[in-house]
């Protein structure tokens, strides 16, 4: 591992960073803090909330609906879970929005509206881990804190041409980041990093002929970027499979129900699915329906999590009264507004209900399974 020299490092990072970085709806550009602008701690949240394990371009529109709907953290903590859910549905990863409403609340009630100054303060709020709580920290509120995301990992690993594979190289990798940290700007280098992996220094093809820190990476003098960061092997991926059961009334409502607070999609609605998770299998079926009804197997769905991979039978039933277990219809016009994740959605698509709640006929299958 080379030593970098943290002043000169972060010269010309920062130098780049003012002429280059990236516009974002939640950024403060490097001009605006000058003039002293300083960056809103709650859109920094929210932000970096919704980026974890989730790219920019999917976040943008997200962003957009939660800070039109409640423009500061108050307005998130008076809000229901439920309503919460029901907007992040899609992003992905529900633990973060359920963490996020429990966050608000936490700095509305016990931080009287305001956000902790410090990274050690803010990883006692639901949701905020290590990464979270030092950008916060550096972003929002100048702490020169080790900032260390996928980009930044992927930049220090060549930079410093860390050979041991991830995740056991991050103590490594942390322990760079805090020796090139400047206590001046911590935040616009911290964004710095992460625009630099973003835009320059990219998983294949890197440009490195136009990084501006190209003097101090020894992956570059080497001509191996690409082979940082050093990943483990894959483990094979597990197939899990379930069923999912759609009823409808005749008035063409859904009948749904909410899913367990702990575990996959927690606190989401969804149509009535077997006990499936990555631990297991869930029942398969007409006979895993939870309650007798006309089931008729109409197709199946496909969706990966992070540790495996999942099939649902989907079956459907109409002229269904009232089920004998808890849940609610809802209405052709409100199935948009509920609180689905993207496998249940795909689940009603498969049974002809349309992103609206319009349904249409299931075709039957050729041959019914038993």
């Amino acid at each position: 591992m080379t030593t970098i020299d943290p002043q000169a490092f972060s010269a010309a990072l920062l130098g780049w960073y003012d002429t280059h970085h990236r516009t974002l709806p939640w950024r403060v550009s490097p001009a605006d803090r000058a003039a002293g602008m300083r960056p809103d701690p709650y859109r920094v949240w929210l932000s970096e909330i919704m980026l974890q394990q989730t790219t920019v371009a999917a976040v943008k529109a997200y962003f957009a609906k939660f800070t039109a709907r409640w423009p500061r953290v108050e307005d998130i903590a008076a809000a229901p879970e439920a309503a919460v859910l029901a907007e992040w549905a899609g992003l992905g990863y529900y633990a973060r929005a359920r963490n996020l409403h429990a966050c608000a609340i936490a700095v509305h009630e016990t931080h009287g509206g305001r956000f902790p100054e410090t990274a050690a303060a803010l990883k006692a709020l639901p949701g905020i881990g290590d990464y979270t709580s030092a950008a916060i920290a550096a972003i929002a509120f100048d702490e020169p804190a080790a900032v260390v995301d996928g980009n930044v990992e992927r930049v220090v690993t060549r930079l410093a041409a860390i050979d041991t594979p991830l995740p056991r190289a991050r103590p490594q990798i942390r322990a760079v980041v805090a020796s090139l940290t400047p206590d001046r700007r911590p935040g616009d280098f911290a964004q710095g990093m992460m625009d630099l992996g973003a835009t320059i220094c990219t998983p294949t093809r890197p440009a490195c002929v136009l990084c501006p820190v190209r003097p101090f990476c020894t992956a570059t003098k080497t001509a191996d970027a690409e082979r940082f960061p050093v990943k483990p092997k894959k483990a094979a991926v597990l197939e899990r499979r379930g069923a999912a059961f759609v009823a409808l009334r005749p008035d063409g409502a859904v009948f749904l129900r909410k899913r367990p607070g702990s575990g996959m999609l927690g606190g989401m609605s969804e149509p009535p699915s077997s006990d499936w998770s990555a631990r297991g299998d869930g029942a398969l079926g007409p006979d895993a329906a939870p309650f007798p009804a006309d089931w008729r197997r109409v197709g199946e769905v496909e969706h990966g999590f992070t540790h495996f991979r999942l099939t649902l039978e989907v079956w459907r039933a109409d002229h269904v009264g009232d089920p004998p277990i808890e849940g609610w219809w809802s209405a052709p016009g409100e199935i948009a507004g509920e609180a689905l994740p993207t496998l249940m959605r795909k689940v009603l698509r498969a049974a002809g209900i349309g992103p609206a709640g319009a349904t249409k006929p299931a075709r039957r299958t050729r041959k019914p399974a038993s």
